[in-house]
């Protein structure tokens, strides 16, 4: 078999039947072969950014491997910040591509493994042909045990050769829930047995490994409020001492009650600078950071005890040793700090739409009412963002993708597919600004060329939102940032979808029964007004 058959067989064998990608030379062949002969789906982009954020979503999604097949140099290149996200992310996402021919001058020749590593994944080459199906195998282990993306370089040259198939040696690594160190356990109950006011904070890796009922029940031990970082949000959602996302994000209740915690218990949580707004909320607190990679273990903020191990066995064993302790709850938990978490857990507006604009917490506040309450919420990267993600809600942490982990704009629509393509039973809503849109709009009519019901939704106020108003606070002319973009409903209905406007609240209906209705890729463009800022609470 030639090689490109055989790394086609390697990914069926190895169990994954999807990969998003973009043909070209470098990978035509092992793309039709996984498609043609080994019965694999490929889902196609627009361009490898847009396959690489579609790998991306699917993996967030799903828990497993994203694996994605782009060609030579400048597909790389063009993928780059697409591929920086995921690492920042901590993706498991495996990136196949292959250097060029090897003869002098080729036009597309660039060292990938400088690329890769530049910003920051890992980079495998295949350097002999009776490698290539291990070498899949093993950067597809490797991803899950590392989750640092891998760039595969199948040389072209390689993929042409021929060599015999054999199944390969690796195979996927077991989770394996990894119990507390006795010593470090003890060092930690210490500190959580004297504390007053004590606060459970879970983060993703928490809401990964099922541990939302022990820790809830650790802070009932504990008589401990319970809140959550950004990627564990809406984790303990609904319980009466839930103070929501704690950092930037938190609400002045949530805020508050977090103040006057003594003792942090942390699960599965980076504790970085956005959720300790860059310390000061952590000041005077102890820290008990737990976490399953020892590299996670302060890595932002400085703990007073480390405890290494899986959310959910850590928390058992906790709790186990509490009650045989005989613990007694603190006195944190008073009918006082319900009531204020309850009451500004939702906080209260003037709204200020007019004829031609929708208050943009008005539009996230009724998108939230009219989506059916198990979707997927993906973000993209823009102003937006503390609007949609205080008051976009989802029943269960894994259902939320963002993707500003390197800061960019331009990624969401596409890592929305993927997470659409992952989670087929799910409605999958896309929100991005008007800027993101416009970078990333030819991926729309991907999601309508491979059959994906996404629904986008653009927070448009025709500017670069945060730009407009660093110029008009330096008293520059805030014009300069904003745009006359195309009517986005118009462009979704030209590249296969569906479109509608909303300028005002009226149009909040037609935009509801398109959504009740939708059969296809559909897209909701919500003006609103440039200068609102979220800032203006009342």
């Amino acid at each position: 078999m030639t090689v490109h058959a055989n790394i086609a067989r390697a990914l069926r064998h190895c169990g994954v039947g999807l990969v998003f990608g973009l043909m070209g030379d470098g990978n035509m062949h092992h793309l039709t072969d996984f498609v043609r002969d080994e019965g694999g789906r490929l889902v196609t982009a627009v361009h490898e950014a847009g396959a690489v954020s579609m790998a991306d979503g699917y993996a967030r999604a799903t828990g497993g491997v994203g694996v994605v097949s782009i060609t030579h140099g400048p597909a790389l290149t063009n993928a780059v910040t697409a591929l920086a996200t995921a690492v920042r992310a901590s993706t498991p996402l495996v990136v196949l591509t292959g250097a060029t021919p090897a003869r002098r001058g080729h036009s597309q020749h660039i060292g990938l493994e400088s690329v890769a590593r530049s910003v920051g994944a890992d980079y495998v080459e295949v350097r002999r042909a009776t490698d290539a199906v291990d070498d899949v195998a093993m950067a597809l282990t490797r991803v899950l045990a590392t989750r640092v993306p891998l760039v595969l370089d199948v040389p072209l040259d390689i993929q042409m050769a021929t060599a015999d198939y054999a199944a390969p040696a690796f195979g996927t690594p077991i989770h394996q829930a990894i119990g507390p160190d006795p010593d470090a356990l003890d060092r930690a109950l210490g500190i959580m047995a004297s504390a007053r006011r004590p606060v459970v904070l879970a983060g993703r890796g928490a809401a990964v490994a099922g541990a939302r009922e022990v820790l809830i029940e650790l802070a009932d031990q504990l008589g401990a409020a319970l809140g959550t970082t950004l990627m564990g949000r809406d984790l303990f959602r609904g319980h009466e001492y839930d103070l929501g996302i704690i950092g930037t994000l938190g609400t002045d209740a949530a805020l508050t009650a977090f103040g006057q915690a003594d003792v942090v218990i942390a699960f599965g949580a980076g504790l970085n600078a956005q959720t300790t707004a860059n310390g000061g909320l952590f000041d005077g607190k102890a820290v008990v950071h737990c976490d399953l990679s020892a590299a996670a273990l302060e890595r932002h903020t400085p703990a007073d005890v480390t405890v290494q191990g899986d959310a959910l066995a850590v928390g058992t064993a906790m709790v186990d040793a509490l009650r045989e302790a005989g613990t007694e709850p603190s006195r944190f938990r008073t009918p006082e700090l319900a009531q204020a978490l309850r009451e500004g857990a939702k906080p209260s507006y003037t709204d200020v739409s007019t004829d031609t604009t929708v208050d943009m917490r008005t539009a996230v506040r009724w998108l939230d009412d009219v989506l059916p309450e198990d979707r997927m919420v993906v973000t993209d990267t823009g102003r937006f963002l503390k609007t949609t993600w205080t008051n976009l809600h989802v029943a269960h942490p894994r259902d939320f993708v963002h993707t500003g982990s390197f800061g960019s704009m331009g990624l969401g629509m596409a890592s929305a597919i993927g997470a659409a393509v992952a989670r087929p039973d799910q409605l999958c809503v896309s929100v991005v600004g008007d800027g993101g849109a416009m970078m990333n709009l030819g991926e729309f009519n991907s999601a309508v060329r491979n059959g994906v019901p996404l629904l986008v939704v653009v927070l448009n106020d025709s500017a670069y939102g945060a730009e407009y108003f660093k110029l008009r606070n330096s008293g520059v002319d805030p014009t300069y940032a904003q745009f006359d973009w195309p009517e986005f409903a118009e462009v979704a209905r030209a590249l296969g979808g569906d479109g509608v406007t909303v300028r005002c609240r009226a149009d909040l209906d037609e935009a509801a029964a398109a959504i009740k209705d939708m059969d296809r890729a559909l897209l909701i463009d919500v003006k609103v007004d440039p200068s609102w800022t979220f800032l203006d609470w009342d």
